[in-house]
């Protein structure tokens, strides 16, 4: 059936953070059962990075917002309540899809005032989620910054990513470009459990191979390394090992931090799954986001023989380009990071 067949009525009053974000309808499809899509059209595109974060870009663009990946321990879900939608399940199956993404990125590329920063895709909500396939925002995206000879990068658990590989060798060859897969959990049970919507481990260890024949090399995001749950040398060392042989470049690797609305839905999944560790969570992260430091340099201390053995201490990027673009992350995660290259 079908996508313009499946407009849903709402309520003017019901979603009045959609309303002011220049909503245009909303549809429901069963190929995304439970999952509205509210397609919107964007007034910007390019939302600037503060100074004072110190990374590695200048610029991000985020096609949507929510994600049916439905991370629980997903940094950006309390930016749904900007949205008047809940941080947890609405963040997960309300949807917002920005049709317009391109055309107004094409156009604030081409202000005079644009200086060609550096421009980070992925940063919010994955670029390559399920949906993509349907609203194939990122072909336009990719072409209008490379059409620019604007540097970006890419950061996404998506296998669909693998569509554009033709167009993202074309770029490379017109502006630095990176390219980075997310992958920390090797074990498909506890990944089906906390990463529900995401591909298998093996689909995108698949995916990492098809990057490096293809000419691209990523870099992977070990991360967020889940306390107590894949922090074991045993899964680090297995999947360190993993990635070396898939034809990863270098990996970054930084414990969970629950910020905000995410820190009691993933402590709620985390009571029914895993009771007995809900006590090592409270005295690990206390009332705050982050885990305490001496978890973090426990874990740099574990991570980095690990991450020389196999091979991984290289940069990521695409071979043909020449880039030495910083390797893509989440925004408020690299401040905390372990980088390890």
């Amino acid at each position: 059936m079908r996508w313009s067949d499946q407009a849903v009525e709402v309520d003017d009053g019901a979603l009045p953070g959609l309303s002011r974000s220049g909503l245009v309808r909303s549809v429901r499809t069963p190929d995304f059962e439970g999952v509205t899509f509210h397609e919107v059209l964007a007034k910007s595109a390019l939302n600037r990075v503060p100074e004072a974060s110190h990374l590695p870009f200048q610029f991000t663009v985020n096609t949507f917002r929510g994600c049916t990946h439905a991370c629980r321990y997903c940094f950006a879900r309390p930016t749904h309540e900007y949205l008047d939608l809940d941080a947890g399940n609405d963040f997960d199956t309300q949807v917002v899809v920005k049709l317009n993404v391109a055309a107004v990125l094409r156009k604030e590329l081409r202000r005079r005032s644009w200086t060609r920063e550096t421009v980070a895709l992925g940063t919010n909500t994955d670029p390559y989620q399920r949906a993509e396939g349907r609203y194939r925002l990122m072909p336009g995206v990719i072409s209008a910054l490379a059409e620019s000879r604007t540097p970006f990068s890419i950061l996404t658990k998506g296998t669909l990513i693998r569509r554009d590989l033709p167009l993202l060798r074309q770029a490379a060859g017109q502006v630095p470009v990176s390219v980075g897969i997310s992958l920390a959990i090797l074990d498909p049970d506890l990944q089906k459990k906390i990463e529900p919507g995401t591909p298998s481990p093996q689909a995108r260890l698949s995916l990492i191979r098809d990057l490096a024949d293809a000419g691209i090399v990523p870099h992977v995001m070990v991360a967020p390394v889940i306390p107590y749950l894949t922090d074991s040398t045993a899964h680090l060392d297995a999947l360190l090992e993993a990635l070396a042989e898939a034809g990863a470049s270098g990996v970054t690797a930084f414990p969970m931090h629950l910020r905000s609305s995410t820190k009691p839905w993933f402590l709620e999944w985390l009571a029914e799954e895993h009771p007995a560790l809900i006590r090592r969570y409270r005295g690990l992260y206390g009332r705050g986001a982050y885990v305490t430091p001496e978890y973090s340099s426990w874990l740099r201390d574990r991570m980095q023989p690990l991450v020389h053995r196999h091979g991984l201490a290289g940069s990521g990027g695409l071979r043909q380009s020449g880039s030495d673009a910083s390797p893509t992350v989440a925004a408020p995660e690299l401040q905390h990071a372990l980088t390890l290259f």
